[in-house]
């Protein structure tokens, strides 16, 4: 952990950071993000790099300077390119579409399941089937994904359901076909 908080940070092209007080914050092309970081700990902004330093070598501080500087490295990539996740939805009668600040699902339950969009984030339906959420906050865009695919998670037997492009769902056989039928 305390290996990846010794990296500095390198800044894309056109990403600005300022610190005031105990804050951060990061702009970019595409927003701006803000972190409050722990007091214990220095942040130094030098020629388009950061470096996090720790106050001690305590497995605790060692593992949060990690985290910090892992964080704060999400917002820089998140402010420049953004952040996507695509979903995709199988099975018949199932589709999505946006509907003002709210993505409309429907499923094979006998209501309609209608997912709030969160703040910052996102939600295109290129297709019926396809969901693309996207954001400038790592956590916000994996968040929203996650909920979105709780709602009806991949089935192993048909494979139905909500799942991210590019995942693999683990099929399994179904019931075999043992005899010629009945008890004997």
């Amino acid at each position: 952990m305390s290996r990846i908080g010794k990296k500095p940070i390198d800044f894309p092209s056109g990403v600005k950071a300022a610190m005031t007080d105990n804050v951060i914050t990061v702009e970019g092309s595409k927003g701006k993000s803000t972190y409050n970081i722990p007091p214990r700990f220095k942040v130094e902004i030098k020629d388009n790099k950061i470096v996090v330093t720790r106050p001690s070598e305590e497995k605790q501080d060692k593992a949060t300077h990690g985290l910090i500087r892992s964080l704060i490295n999400n917002m820089a990539i998140g402010v420049s390119s953004g952040y996507m996740k695509e979903l995709e939805i199988t099975g018949v009668g199932f589709k999505a579409a946006v509907q003002g600040k709210a993505l409309n699902i429907q499923l094979s339950y006998t209501h309609p399941i209608n997912f709030n969009i969160p703040e910052g984030i996102t939600i295109e339906t290129p297709k019926p089937t396809n969901i693309v959420i996207k954001g400038i906050d790592k956590a916000k865009v994996g968040k929203a994904a996650a909920e979105i695919r709780d709602f009806y998670r991949p089935e192993p037997y048909k494979g139905k359901g909500i799942k991210y492009v590019g995942e693999h769902v683990r099929r399994k056989a179904g019931k075999a076909v043992t005899g010629s039928g009945g008890a004997g």
